[in-house]
C-alpha cells in the first residue's frame, strides 16, 4: 500500500509564515476562481469530470493517526531546552535595552538643561546627535532580535529535519500507517485518544536527542 502523510503534520511545523502564505495563496485562488466563472470559462462539471475515475480506497483498509504538533513543540525536550536558549538571549537584549534607555534619558535630561547655555547652533548639533544615537540603538536592537529568531529558527529546523521527521517516519512504517492527521486541525471523536501517537514521537524524539544548541546570534 502506497502511504500517506499529512504534510501539516509533517512539515515545516515551526513556521507560521508559512500559515499566512497559504492563506495568501488560497485568497488569491478564490479570486481567480471568481474570475474564471465571471469569464465563462471552458468545459462544464460533467465535461471536466470524465477525466476522474471512479477509483477511491476503502476507508476499512487504512490505518489512521492523529499527531498533535502543538504538543511536541510545547513538550519535547530539545524543543523546551531551545526556548530557554531564545529566552536567554531575550533577557540579556532587554536588559541593555534598559540600560541604554537610562543613558538616553539621562542624556536628554541634559540637553534639556544647556538649553539657556548652549548657542543655537551647539545646541541643534547635540540634539542630531541625540537623535542619531536613538537612531543607531533602534537599528541594532531590531538586527539583534531578527538574528535571535534567526538562530531560533535554523535550530528548530535542525531538530525537524534531523530528528524529528525520520521519527515520525519511523512510527508510519512501524505501525504501517496509511494517513496522519494534525490534531490541531482534526474533528475527531471520543475514540480519537486511541488513534493519538503523539505521546510515542515525544518520547521517541526525547531518547534520541534531549538538546540542541543554537548558533549564536550576530551581536552577542
Amino acid at each position: 500500500m502506497v502511504q500517506k502523510t499529512d504534510n501539516t503534520a509533517m512539515k515545516k511545523y515551526t513556521k507560521t509564515g508559512i500559515v499566512v502564505a497559504i492563506v495568501v495563496a488560497v485568497a488569491a485562488l478564490g479570486a481567480w476562481g471568481i474570475s474564471a466563472l465571471r469569464n465563462g470559462g471552458g468545459a462544464s462539471v460533467d465535461e471536466a469530470l470524465e477525466v476522474v475515475t471512479a477509483d477511491a480506497e476503502n476507508a476499512a483498509n487504512l490505518r489512521i493517526a492523529v499527531i498533535r504538533m502543538d504538543a511536541i513543540q510545547n513538550e519535547a525536550n530539545a524543543l523546551q531546552d531551545l526556548r530557554k536558549q531564545k529566552e536567554s538571549y531575550e533577557n540579556k537584549l532587554r536588559k541593555e535595552l534598559e540600560s541604554k534607555q537610562k543613558e538616553l534619558e539621562k542624556e536628554k535630561a541634559e540637553i534639556e538643561k544647556s538649553q539657556d547655555v548652549l548657542s543655537r547652533d551647539a545646541l541643534q548639533r547635540r540634539i542630531v546627535d541625540y537623535q542619531n544615537r536613538v537612531t543607531e540603538l533602534q537599528r541594532d536592537l531590531t538586527e539583534r532580535a531578527q538574528s535571535i529568531e534567526m538562530s531560533f529558527q535554523k535550530a528548530l529546523n535542525e531538530v525537524q529535519e534531523k530528528h524529528l521527521d525520520p521519527i515520525i517516519t519511523g512510527v508510519i512504517e512501524k505501525k504501517n500507517l496509511s494517513l496522519v492527521i494534525d490534531g490541531r486541525f482534526a474533528r475527531t471523536g471520543k475514540d480519537a485518544e486511541k488513534l493519538d501517537i503523539t505521546n510515542e514521537v515525544i518520547s521517541a524524539l526525547n531518547k534520541k536527542v534531549s538538546n540542541v544548541k543554537m548558533e549564536t546570534p550576530k551581536g552577542f
